[in-house]
């Protein structure tokens, strides 16, 4: 397995070396993954002015899709704290897949490992396709990929795709979420409860100027909001 592998990238690295990491045009990302117009389009709006950074998102995401100890699929970021004591307050943001429409990832992958799904749009990663040449961790502008110590393929978040979502539940960080922070749903729908809430309030996505398109929305917390 390891002569082979090796052999492999011995054999691909001419060809990925030229690779460019910047994203492709939407055409050309669409040709190259089969991706095909449907009535899906999965999103996830994190609304950091509930967010309380309590980590139950963290801990379930782990449980339901068996994220060993030492990385992870998601995480919290604290900063602050901000103003002064005894008002003193915490912002509270997401880290993790952005599943970007043209996806860096995708671009660079030599095997197709990492692919976007045709039915829901979902960035994931087919395990058995990866050789582990981490060319998709240093093309992934948002840093959130890494490699599973236990499977040795790249990994992150797919919005649960393998776990709950083939029991048509909701991601596992959104089941857990005490404050409703998260909200996942279909970005083609209309009356979605995302779509609403993206229509009603102002919303930021990340690195937007490298034209990735990601789906990973956020509602920002303002001064004050989370006081500890």
């Amino acid at each position: 397995m390891e002569n082979s592998r090796r052999h492999f990238l011995k054999s691909t690295c001419a060809l990925v070396a030229g690779v460019s990491v910047y994203p492709l045009s939407r055409d050309q990302a669409n040709a190259d993954t089969g991706i095909r117009i449907n009535n899906l389009k999965y999103a996830m709006l994190h609304d950091e002015t509930k967010c309380i950074g309590c980590n139950a998102c963290v801990e379930a995401c782990r449980e339901v899709n068996h994220v060993p100890e030492g990385v992870t699929r998601l995480s919290i970021e604290q900063s602050g704290p901000y103003g002064k004591y005894p008002n003193q307050y915490y912002h509270f943001s997401r880290h993790s897949c952005q599943h970007c429409e043209d996806a860096p990832c995708v671009n660079v992958c030599p095997t197709g490992a990492a692919f976007i799904d045709k039915e829901s749009g979902i960035v994931s990663v087919n395990a058995d396709k990866c050789v582990g040449c981490q060319y998709c961790i240093l093309a992934c502008p948002y840093d959130v990929r890494f490699i599973n110590p236990v499977t040795k393929a790249a990994d992150k978040c797919d919005f649960c795709r393998e776990t709950n979502l083939k029991q048509d539940k909701q991601p596992a960080c959104v089941e857990a979420c005490p404050t409703k922070a998260l909200v996942f749903g279909n970005l083609k729908d209309p009356e979605s409860e995302l779509v609403m809430l993206l229509k009603a309030n102002p919303t930021q996505r990340t690195k937007l100027d490298l034209g990735t398109r990601p789906k990973l929305f956020r509602i920002t917390a303002k001064q004050g909001e989370i006081i500890l």
